[in-house]
């Protein structure tokens, strides 16, 4: 198996622990997005990243639901962060029983939608716990979704039967998520500075849908660079395809991470 950095290794760095504050902004490295069909296809794109510290990889819906837990107990054996991102959306019951079982699981980020509601998030954040407690391993931070990156202002407002704005509506969300114990969002960069002005200093802000300048931004509808990402008070990002897609994706991963400022 290749050798990753280890969590001793990282601490040399000067980089140890999963978030850290810079500047007054608590700031994280890139999360790379994993959404790849295999198992064995993930870890092979991450071999040329053995020597990088700090790693952090999203495992989304189509790797987990292929992989199972194997996958996540493989990346943490090579000494790597996961953010589990299911999206979860049901009864409060259901995302509390579910959100006991990926709290055993030891990553660092899970998701839920935060248009489920005020007893939702309260209950996911219980079963987080209680999960964690369980297995003795620490709590993973809840992040609630508030509106996909792929969403327009005006698909919000006609299918979703939304009349606010996007800003006003993100930031609805985001304030309804902090004050049921989410610590933090996923949301489009340019909603940022109205999360943060309706929530605490410490509360998260983690943005998909960014991209390197010159590439594509394929499905993604509200998009912008790491440089922009940061202006606009990012807390951490989350990068697919500007990396997965690249020629030479640990490149591309270290242009990201100097536009971003870290």
């Amino acid at each position: 198996m290749t050798r990753f950095l280890t969590g001793e290794d990282r601490l040399a760095t000067g980089l140890g622990g999963l978030f850290w504050t810079r500047k007054g902004r608590t700031m994280r490295p890139v999360i790379i997005a994993l959404d790849f069909p295999s198992q064995a296809t993930a870890l092979d794109f991450l071999t040329p990243f053995a020597q990088t510290p700090n790693l952090f990889v999203k495992v989304g819906m189509e790797l987990f639901y292929t992989a199972g837990p194997e996958i996540l107990k493989a990346l943490r054996q090579r000494g790597i962060q996961v953010f589990l991102d299911l999206k979860c959306y049901d009864i409060p019951h259901t995302v509390e029983q579910t959100m006991a079982q990926l709290g055993r699981q030891g990553v660092a980020l899970v998701t839920i939608h935060a248009a489920g509601g005020a007893a939702m998030i309260n209950a996911a954040k219980r079963g987080l716990v209680t999960g964690a407690q369980a297995a003795g391993v620490t709590p993973a931070k809840l992040l609630a979704v508030t509106q996909l990156t792929s969403t327009t202002e005006t698909q919000m407002q006609t299918e979703q039967l939304v009349q606010a704005d996007m800003p006003t509506a993100v930031q609805h969300l985001a304030r309804l998520a902090w004050q049921n114990g989410a610590d933090g969002v996923i949301a489009a960069a340019p909603e940022d500075p109205v999360i943060h002005a309706a929530t605490a200093p410490d509360f998260l802000c983690i943005n998909p849908g960014i991209r390197l300048a010159a590439d594509a931004v394929d499905d993604q509808k509200r998009v912008v660079t790491p440089g922009r990402a940061a202006e606009l008070g990012s807390n951490g990002l989350v990068v697919g395809r500007s990396i997965t897609r690249a020629q030479d994706p640990v490149a591309a991963y270290q242009r990201i991470l100097q536009e971003w400022g870290d």
